[in-house]
């Protein structure tokens, strides 16, 4: 009897068991994809290889790798023996060849890819997955965030939708498909990583982190959600790295693709303010959550902001209905919008909620010049300072010095190839003497693009350097 008791009491609680265990077991069972080959299939069509031809001007690569292994105690004897023949010498051009990968977002043959894929190319093929191949020109590109739209001449092709990637959570499948190493329509899955990801490739980094084996070739290749919509572009990834892979956001991607095809070239919004976020003694001091909003410590005279009202102190916290939450935020805000389009802001003004209605301008390259000579690095990679007493103090410089300090030098910039570092002294450009970032910016504006710029320095030795750089 007793055994019969124990034994119903087990089955009882096993049955128990299931009834808990099954709902769990079948949820994960959903999110567990059986296989991704329907999901291949409809995309595959619209994925292509993109192949491009460089000309590199002069000097063959057999020849220069000939030349830079000399032997280092032998290279200066090399060269001085060699010189007058070298330069008499014809280098002959070489052809540098590389492939990626982009996809078809149009019927009529538009491809989105990027643009370290087709920067340069003398020629680019487009190879559709049934073979067909087909010459392609560049419509536009944008170099700040690494996207280009190219178009061959085909008709009736099948093309992949534009999804929405701030929809896309940490976790989510996703696949991407492309020309790893050139082997074409090579299709990966794998998870979302990571989401808004910085990583040094330009001022509008915002992307996603993914498993999906990306690798050379994948470049420009779409990433996909289960529903077959590109929520990414396969841009980057870490070479010292395994299972890591980025790509730019279909939400980013897609007001810049629209201006590429309509007018090919991006104009970006330009609002005027000096920003910064909101640290906790920010926060405190005005009564606010940290982390919410940005901080306007400047507004350029005549510029957007100022001509709406807004002032310095002013917190902006949303831009068309859209939560701001750092600078970078408001940035890529503003930058996604043309010049001339209107924005609805709400500010915070002494704990008071405010509206403001703001027409952007166009930022050019110099634009916002100031702001960044104070926040950040200008176009070549320099950040500056005016002496006052207390950088005077920082750097050991009399405070009767004139000109702009270098406080920093960008990793990876132009600046950093210089021998210029951290308290040399700014004092010319093209002969003209600099002591104000004013003078910095009135200075750069007058050189056209493409222009040499010759900067006059100071180093902290005390000897001078001209940095010679082209704008």
């Amino acid at each position: 009897m007793k055994k019969n008791i124990r034994t119903g009491s087990v089955l009882f609680l096993c049955l128990c068991m299931l009834f808990v265990l099954q709902p769990v077991a079948m949820g994960f069972a959903k999110m567990i994809p059986g296989d991704f080959t329907n999901l291949a299939k409809k995309a595959k069509p619209a994925v292509v290889n993109i192949s491009t031809v460089k000309t590199i001007r002069g000097g063959g690569r057999v020849f220069r790798h000939f030349f830079d292994q000399q032997p280092r105690g032998n290279q200066d004897f090399f060269r001085d023996f060699m010189g007058p023949f070298l330069r008499q010498m014809p280098m002959d051009d070489y052809e540098q060849k590389s492939l990626g990968s982009g996809f078809i977002i149009s019927s009529d043959g538009y491809i989105v890819t990027n643009n370290h894929v087709v920067k340069d190319a003398d020629e680019i093929k487009v190879k559709l997955y049934n073979e067909k191949e087909y010459d392609a020109e560049i419509i536009g590109k944008d170099p700040k965030t690494d996207l280009a739209l190219i178009k061959i001449d085909a008709d009736n092709l099948y093309f992949l939708k534009l999804g929405n990637s701030k929809k896309l959570e940490v976790g989510a499948w996703v696949v991407a498909i492309g020309s790893p190493f050139g082997l074409e329509q090579t299709v990966t899955a794998g998870i979302v990583s990571a989401k808004g990801r910085v990583i040094g490739q330009g001022p509008y980094d915002d992307f996603i982190q993914t498993d999906a084996s990306i690798n050379p070739g994948n470049s420009g290749g779409p990433l996909l959600d289960l529903d077959g919509e590109v929520v990414g572009i396969n841009t980057a990834i870490i070479r010292s790295g395994q299972g890591i892979g980025f790509a730019i956001p279909s939400d980013l991607a897609h007001p810049i693709i629209n201006q590429l095809k309509n007018s090919g070239e991006v104009s970006r919004g330009w609002l005027g303010v000096l920003m910064q976020n909101i640290t906790k003694e920010i926060a405190d001091y005005y009564n606010i959550e940290p982390g919410k909003g940005v901080l306007v410590v400047e507004v350029f005279e005549g510029h957007p902001a100022d001509k709406a009202g807004i002032k310095p102190g002013d917190i902006i916290i949303e831009i068309n209905k859209e939560e701001i939450n750092s600078a970078r935020d408001l940035s890529k805000a503003i930058a996604g919008l043309g010049a001339g389009k209107k924005v609805e802001a709400v500010i915070l003004r002494k704990g008071r909620r405010l509206d403001k209605k703001i027409k952007l301008a166009k930022r050019s390259e110099m634009e916002p010049g100031r702001s960044l000579l104070k926040t950040g690095f200008d176009s070549f990679g320099f950040r500056f300072e005016e002496i006052n007493p207390a950088v005077a103090d920082r750097y050991g410089i009399p405070k009767d010095e004139t000109g702009l300090v270098v406080t920093g030098i960008e990793r990876g910039s132009r600046a950093a190839k210089t021998p210029i570092g951290q308290g040399d002294i700014l004092k010319e450009i093209n002969r003209a003497a600099i002591s104000t970032i004013k003078d910095y910016t009135r200075a750069l504006k007058g050189i056209k693009k493409g222009r040499i710029v010759q900067m006059l320095f100071v180093k902290r030795t005390g000897s001078l350097y001209v940095v010679t750089i082209k704008k």
